[in-house]
């Protein structure tokens, strides 16, 4: 078993229930490879770099997930085939140094997740908390570089 991370953008068209059942069959069809997932971050509608099928927008999610190697070309054939992907990227992280930058980011990914389960952050902490990964982020690309 691999880890792999798969970054997906949902058309921005669907209510907030599509996309949520769109996000649950992409995640039954690496559960039904054989996938485990670890984590998965949600990062919202974000605008695209370039219009990507007329559309400006799109709805990012990341997923953290260990599955067999061979199981990625029919993952990766799956999301080709469905119509409600503007596009996706699955990235595999294979030496020491990948994996353990893999599980920072799922610590990272369920610290987020956690949080507003907790409580509802102020407005003045908001800041500190989208500064931190900046800061934390060339440290990983170093890491992953060497």
């Amino acid at each position: 078993m691999r880890n792999y991370e798969n970054l997906v953008i949902v058309k921005p068209t669907f209510t907030a229930e599509e996309i949520q059942s769109s996000i649950n069959a992409i995640e039954e069809t690496i559960t039904s490879n054989g996938g485990e997932i670890a984590t998965t971050d949600s990062m919202g509608m974000r605008k695209l770099a370039y219009p990507i099928n007329k559309n400006e927008r799109g709805y990012y999610h990341v997923i953290y997930y260990s599955i067999a190697p061979s199981a990625i070309s029919e993952i990766e054939r799956r999301f080709r085939i469905n119509e409600d992907l503007l596009r996706f990227v699955t990235i595999k992280y294979d030496t020491n140094r990948e994996v353990a930058a893999w599980n920072q980011l799922v610590e990272k990914a369920q610290k987020k997740a956690a949080a507003p389960a907790k409580e509802e952050a102020p407005v003045a902490e908001t800041p500190a908390v989208e500064e931190a990964p900046v800061t934390e982020a060339p440290a990983a690309e170093e890491a992953a570089a060497e």
